[in-house]
């Protein structure tokens, strides 16, 4: 009973890789001996001993997890590309387009532009980042970028999207919320029933949906994309920074307030 013990604490201590209480490199050695020796003479009981030790200690599968979340983010964190010269070259298309939707303080002092597809299921969970972000950050400004890369449906969607913010951008964020909050998949259809219900010209929002100035955003949004990397939504640019990927409030919050810290957009 003492060697389950043992070597139930020598798993949750490698489990954690090297928490406050990591024993030395010599202990660690020792205590992974241990763990080799118990699984190649006792393989048919691992699964019952693992199982008996988080039954009993309930709280250790959150430390676990939670060394493990920190670990894969510092090494998401390691491996990000530097994007900043990017952004730099590219920064007047990428905040300043003629081509794009503007939300929250147009004069802000810090600039936080997203790319998002109408049919992309991260992108309609972190609205609610996006109007948390209106709501709490008075001086942020916001910039939309279509970037339709899940099909017909989406690119037809952001079509729609563009000629509503063409006719009228006071109800664009209004149109937004409609369709990325609407049920099933993004289409045209859907679209310009999110715009009818804001009240927009559908006739001219169909007359609009084939003109120069949707091909020119579209053709602007994917270039950038690409030219940051960007292959999937939602991204971001926040000041000199990108992020990819929906990483909630409180992460974008912190980059603002990074971006803001250092004179960035």
């Amino acid at each position: 009973m003492r060697r389950i013990a043992v070597f139930a604490a020598a798993v949750f201590a490698l489990s954690l890789g090297a928490p406050s209480f990591a024993p030395a490199e010599e202990d660690r050695a020792a205590t992974e001996a241990i763990v080799r020796d118990y699984l190649a003479t006792h393989p048919d009981e691992l699964g019952a001993l693992v199982r008996d030790y988080f039954i009993r200690h309930p709280e250790a599968i959150g430390q676990i997890l939670s060394e493990i979340l920190k670990k894969r983010q510092g090494a998401a964190a390691r491996s990000a590309p530097d994007r900043s010269g990017a952004i730099a070259a590219n920064a007047e298309a990428l905040f300043s387009s003629p081509h794009q939707a503007t939300l929250g303080d147009p004069m802000g002092d810090v600039t936080l532009v997203e790319f998002f597809d109408y049919n992309c299921g991260y992108c309609r969970r972190a609205l609610a980042d996006t109007l948390a972000l209106i709501r709490d950050e008075p001086r942020l400004r916001i910039v939309l970028k279509e970037l339709p890369v899940l099909g017909p449906g989406s690119s037809a969607a952001a079509r729609v999207a563009i000629a509503a913010r063409m006719q009228d951008p006071a109800k664009y964020l209004a149109f937004h919320q409609a369709l990325l909050s609407a049920p099933g998949p993004a289409s045209e259809e859907k679209a310009l029933e999110a715009a009818k219900d804001q009240g927009y010209d559908l006739a001219q929002l169909e007359r609009d949906i084939g003109s120069d100035e949707v091909g020119a955003t579209l053709a602007e949004d994917m270039r950038l994309a690409s030219a940051l990397g960007f292959s999937g939504t939602p991204s971001y640019v926040v000041g000199a920074e990108a992020v990819q990927g929906a990483v909630g409030e409180a992460a974008l919050k912190e980059r603002i307030a990074r971006a803001r810290g250092t004179s960035g957009r």
